[in-house]
């Protein structure tokens, strides 16, 4: 058992040591990119203002008199997808840099390890999300008297919500962070937070802005 213990210390000290430069640079990566995102915020809103215009200019008011359903969430899930490419395309290039880094991370732990990728996928995926077509969308809607929705919003819309950002847990990384990096943590902690604010408070207030201009209900 003494042998054994001796053949594995080596083994699991280098697992130790990968589990916190794995998470020292995942902190970094994530502060970085919180950062960026956060103080650009301003880039992402005129990228929103100017989507508003183009369907201003190509279809304003294009949903007038169409009813609140069913049928019309869907096209109002869709104006959120449009939304949410606009801002991750503006923010391609912080968040491609970010994927990169992901990708590289392993930890001992497969569940982070997995996390960790599984999150660069969904980032990946939002990053190549397109703008739809909103205006023929709800065109076609109108044509069919407000009837059922195209089927490819139902697709579009069933695409955006299959896409998975979850960071990872900070249960499975807390152990891997060491002292020297809890002030960095608890900066990543309070970017997190503020980003969540810009995206739900400004994100509903441009979802909003956008429905009135194509007349769709919420």
């Amino acid at each position: 058992m003494a042998v054994l213990a001796l053949a594995l210390t080596p083994a699991t000290a280098g697992a130790a040591s990968r589990d916190i430069a794995s998470t020292h640079t995942y902190l970094v990566a994530s502060y970085r990119v919180l950062h960026a995102a956060v103080t650009t915020w301003s880039s992402v809103e005129a990228s929103i203002h100017s989507l508003d215009l183009r369907f201003h200019t190509e279809c304003p008011n294009v949903g007038a008199g169409s009813p609140q359903n069913e049928e019309d969430q869907k096209l109002s899930y869709e104006a959120a997808g449009a939304l949410w490419a606009t801002g991750y395309h503006t923010d391609a290039a912080i968040v491609r840099t970010y994927v990169n880094t992901l990708d590289r991370l392993t930890w001992s732990n497969p569940v982070i390890t997995r996390d960790a990728h599984r999150l660069a996928r969904g980032l990946q995926e939002m990053v190549a999300l397109q703008v739809p077509d909103i205006c023929a969308d709800v065109r076609a809607w109108r044509a069919n008297s407000f009837g059922a929705a195209p089927v490819n919003v139902k697709r579009y819309d069933e695409h955006v919500e299959n896409i998975d950002i979850h960071e990872i847990p900070r249960s499975l990384l807390v152990r891997y962070v060491q002292p020297a990096d809890n002030g960095l943590r608890k900066r990543v902690e309070h970017l997190a937070t503020r980003f969540e604010e810009l995206e739900f408070v400004r994100g509903q207030d441009d979802w909003i802005a956008l429905l009135e201009v194509l007349a769709v209900n919420e």
